[in-house]
């Protein structure tokens, strides 16, 4: 089991919040979530041998946010 930190921009609201959440919980692998919209990050627990760090960032863009380093 891994865990990353992702800076996040672009969450401005709670319904930001549900939609990476939402987003990230349906992605096999992916066994945690945790957004933090005062610190613009998202922490995910994750299995590397089903999803990598990769394939949650571009599910994050795909929610409609921008994943910054």
């Amino acid at each position: 089991m891994e865990q990353v930190e992702i800076r996040v921009e672009g969450m401005t609201c709670g319904g930001c919040v549900s939609s990476i959440q939402n987003a990230l919980n349906n992605r096999e692998g992916i066994t945690s979530v945790s957004v933090h919209l005062d610190s613009s990050t998202v922490t995910i627990a994750f299995d590397s041998t089903v999803i990598q760090q990769d394939a949650i960032e571009q599910t994050i863009i795909a929610a409609g946010f921008i994943v910054t380093d």
